[in-house]
């Protein structure tokens, strides 16, 4: 009589390598690009760029690309977040604006860039928590939310400012702007930062299993226990608390607080997030994937500056990675 050990199946190690996709394969899998398009996308820009034009390797331009690149880092990493929910903040660039200029007013008042920089975080966390409470608790969809936020936001930072700029000559914002610490810009270690402690609330805590829970389907998220309108919220808040830190970075490298929006901060973190492989549609993130597709996007700009592209063109580029992002997006699985 045969015992139930050998009637089991035998999994042989050729099995095993039969299962896996051969090179190939992989190689023509649309989701595989879909997965590594900002990874591949960089890598295939710093090679054109380096042969084009040599400068563009030095060490100089990459510091300054790198430094280039952390606001548009710390904002794709908000916005990850927010699209993790299935979700989206246009209202980003608009709180940039606000948190700037309500730092502006409160060191130009004497309080102190302290107090100034706390106020302006609080700002723009103010802006996402009240964008998660109208979409959760008003049941407005989140385009229809932060497009008003947007309108509303930047009218609101005109009022205050008069719509004139705010010079801010802080030494601590100079510090922040013009300081390094090893190869790195301070800027550069705050992106990193936010980098990391992204990736842990994501991938390490309770938090961000609901959030990708709520994401992926948010009616079984519910039947769960998930308190799915609250991790909405915090998502928002979270983009909120990034826009903040953008505006800090951004105060600190111009020395002012400019009473406009910066659209293509918007429309970059959104390229970022979708280039870096999460998915529009929710339940699907990543931490690094986006920080990289910032640096893409970053590099495409400063070496069509450097091959002396006139910056008319430049958008045309950078649009035609948003609409490629798109047709990325069509491959996820």
């Amino acid at each position: 009589m045969s015992t139930p050990e050998q009637n089991a199946p035998v999994h042989t190690a050729g099995a095993a390598e039969e299962s896996r996709p051969s090179l190939s394969a992989l190689l023509l899998d649309p989701s595989f690009w879909a997965d590594w398009a900002s990874v591949v996308g960089l890598v295939g820009l710093v090679i054109v760029f380096g042969i084009a034009q040599p400068v563009f390797l030095s060490i100089a331009n990459l510091q300054a690309l790198l430094l280039a690149a952390a606001i548009l880092v710390v904002l794709s990493i908000g916005q990850t977040f927010v699209v993790a929910t299935a979700g989206i903040d246009l209202s980003l660039a608009a709180a940039v604006m606000l948190g700037a200029i309500i730092l502006g007013l409160v060191d130009a008042a004497g309080y102190g860039i302290f107090l100034a920089c706390a106020l302006a975080v609080a700002a723009t966390s103010a802006v996402g928590f009240l964008n998660g409470v109208l979409i959760t608790a008003g049941k407005i969809p989140d385009f229809v939310v932060t497009l008003g936020t947007l309108s509303g936001v930047t009218g609101l930072g005109l009022i205050l400012s008069g719509g004139e700029p705010i010079m801010v000559g802080s030494t601590f914002l100079l510090r922040l702007a013009s300081g390094s610490l090893g190869p790195f810009g301070y800027p550069v270690w705050v992106a990193i930062a936010a980098v990391i402690v992204a990736h842990i609330a994501l991938y390490h805590t309770r938090f961000g299993v609901h959030l990708l829970a709520t994401g992926g389907q948010v009616e079984s998220a519910g039947a769960l226990g998930i308190r799915t309108n609250r991790v909405k919220i915090a998502a928002y808040t979270i983009s909120g608390f990034c826009a903040g830190i953008a505006a800090l970075l951004l105060v600190a490298r111009i020395g002012s607080a400019e009473p406009q929006i910066n659209t293509s901060l918007l429309l970059n973190s959104v390229a970022a997030v979708v280039l870096g492989g999460v998915s529009l549609f929710g339940g699907r993130a990543s931490i690094l994937g986006p920080a990289i597709g910032a640096l893409m996007l970053t590099a495409l700009v400063n070496g069509l500056t450097l091959l002396s592209v006139s910056a008319f063109y430049q958008p045309l580029a950078v649009g035609a990675i948003v609409v490629l992002a798109a047709l990325i997006m069509r491959y996820q699985k």
